[in-house]
């Protein structure tokens, strides 16, 4: 996630289980069908029809690399994102029509998940920021709610009012435009964005055709 604009001081940029006998599930277990999905449904909402096509791939991972990313670092500044490999998890599938849980792993950096929740005007996308002991980060669940109906291709998150009042506590002036994205094509894309109307464009795109191996679970998961 675009995380060098959100939080700098922690990425250096402009921009982000236990041994019992039965483990609480995941919700992460591959082999989600259309009836508990959602998808297939001619008359499902674009909410639905989005969550339920990104529900499709649930347990699955996937590979990404960077598409977009304007304006680029300043000369000297590193890029977290740069050699490093870059994958998606489709996890917290237990009740797939509510919502979904997607980490999203840069290397060995397990701190990142974007939550997507269904409410009554369309779907909510919260950037749930952890440490390595599994803390939150003084700067996490921020994000918006969908304001138009989207598309079931397509959804975008206009930064929330709650989120502002946290980016401008934390002194991060160049968030409190910001609007996030989603595409999906099932079996073909994803795609995670961050824009600004000053031109910041950052793009990430998985190749959903092509399954890798589940990454461990992301840092705090089971955590509140």
């Amino acid at each position: 996630m675009a995380r060098r604009a959100v939080v700098p001081a922690l990425l250096s940029l402009a921009l982000l289980a236990a041994c019992t006998p039965a483990p609480p599930s995941t919700g992460d277990a591959p082999g989600a069908t259309p009836e508990s999905t959602g998808a297939g449904d001619a008359s499902a909402s674009p909410a639905d029809a989005f969550l339920a096509a990104l529900a499709s791939h649930c347990g699955q991972a996937f590979a990404g690399r960077v598409v977009a990313d304007q304006p680029a670092p300043p000369a000297g500044q590193p890029d977290p994102f740069a050699g490093k490999a870059l994958v998606m998890h489709v996890r917290g599938c237990d009740q797939p029509r509510q919502g979904l849980r997607i980490p999203f792993h840069v290397g060995e950096d397990r701190s990142r998940t974007w939550v997507l929740t269904r409410t009554p005007g369309g779907l909510r996308l919260e950037h749930d920021h952890r440490h390595e002991d599994g803390s939150p980060d003084a700067v996490t669940m921020y994000g918006g709610d969908s304001r138009a109906p989207g598309t079931a291709a397509r959804q975008e998150f206009p930064v929330g009012a709650s989120s502002v009042a946290m980016f401008q506590a934390a002194g991060l002036q160049a968030s409190l435009r910001n609007t996030w994205a989603m595409e999906i094509e099932p079996g073909r894309r994803f795609r995670y964005e961050l824009s600004r109307p000053d031109g910041r464009l950052f793009q990430v795109d998985f190749d959903l055709s092509t399954p890798v191996e589940p990454p461990p679970a992301p840092w705090g998961a089971g955590t509140p």
